[in-house]
């Protein structure tokens, strides 16, 4: 179980004065983020589903294969991660004497969440001869119950770089493994989680939205539903979207992932139109609520104060890192 200092966290805050902290309206955050950092020697990562203040502020922005790569080489002495949960486990395992902060504690997954370690270990023992790839999207926990961790980016190749007729078990994602299974012609063993945000995209939604853009293309994260995958022009990672979006000479597409990657996807290409995919829901949004925890204001008194800080058992730490760098042993290996 990981430790995340939730101990008189609350009486910890309030003697330091962050639970009852004013800040300033007129402070400068971006400005004082900046100095924080210099003084500190800390870096920044965040997620691109990440407000724009914060993509903005960050020292590294990326996908979840880009921010392992990213807290495995840092040489700063504090990882602040504006992201959540398992990301932020994901750098405490690589950076055990480094200190790693998490702007809320709050900001978890609903996809690790769908992979308790305790079940899924009853699971797993029932099938013995199966190795194990979980999307790195999961708990410390079930990283320590996995052969090798994966993300969008390299979820294939890895797949692909094991025998044909190795037995696999897949977590937590079903639709990212059924995607994989479609594109390797594997036959996975598929645990039955999913994304809150991915799931929920409607395919009626999205065929109406392309006969009003006609010329627009579709690109998706592979974990969303097959039915939607089916329609897109494209399918990757938050990072293959945003590559694609950028070397393609189309001028609009409608983008089936996240919306805090419109963010950077206009930056990037300020001249092209970024539609985002409608829900399958009453809300116009489709924003990660978990993600959204992470503010500009909390980032700041993460940083000033410290708090909260990410704390791991070293024996789970140990188990937990070995697949997570087989996954970087094999993602260098293809240039990933």
């Amino acid at each position: 179980m990981v430790d995340i200092n939730t101990q008189n966290f609350e009486s910890i805050l309030k003697q330091k004065g962050f639970l009852d902290f004013d800040l300033d309206p007129s402070l400068d955050l971006f400005s004082e983020i900046e100095k924080l950092k210099k003084e500190k020697n800390a870096i920044i990562l965040a997620h691109y589903y990440q407000e724009p203040d914060i993509q903005d502020v960050a020292d590294f922005i990326g996908d979840s294969l880009g921010l392992a790569q990213k807290a495995a080489q840092t040489d700063a002495a504090i990882i602040v991660f504006a992201g959540v949960h398992f990301m932020a486990e994901t750098a405490k395992i690589l950076n055990p004497t480094k200190k790693v902060l998490l702007p809320d504690l709050n900001a978890g997954c609903s996809l690790s969440d769908s992979a308790p370690p305790a079940i899924f270990k009853t699971f797993k023992d029932k099938h013995p001869d199966h190795l194990v790839i979980s999307y790195i999207n999961c708990s410390a926990g079930m990283k320590a119950l996995s052969d090798i961790i994966c993300t969008s980016s390299n979820a294939q190749k890895i797949v692909e770089s094991l025998p044909k007729d190795q037995k696999i078990i897949f977590a937590p994602d079903k639709n990212l493994g059924a995607y994989i299974n479609k594109q390797t012609g594997r036959n996975m063993l598929l645990w039955n989680g999913t994304c809150m945000v991915h799931e929920i995209f409607s395919l009626e939604k999205i065929t109406k939205l392309k006969l009003r853009h006609p010329k627009a293309k579709v690109l998706a994260h592979p974990e969303c539903e097959d039915a939607v995958l089916a329609v897109a022009d494209f399918v990757g990672s938050t990072t293959g979207i945003l590559k694609y979006s950028k070397a393609s000479d189309c001028n609009e597409f409608i983008v089936a992932t996240e919306a805090g990657i419109l963010h950077q996807m206009q930056k990037e290409s300020p001249s092209k139109t970024f539609i985002p995919a409608p829900p399958n829901n009453s809300c116009a949004c489709n924003d990660c609520p978990y993600m959204k925890f992470n503010t500009l204001e909390k980032l700041y008194l993460c940083m000033k104060y410290e708090l909260p800080e990410i704390t791991m058992d070293e024996t789970l730490r140990l188990e937990a890192k070995k697949p997570i760098d087989r996954m970087l042993k094999i993602s260098a290996k293809y240039g990933l």
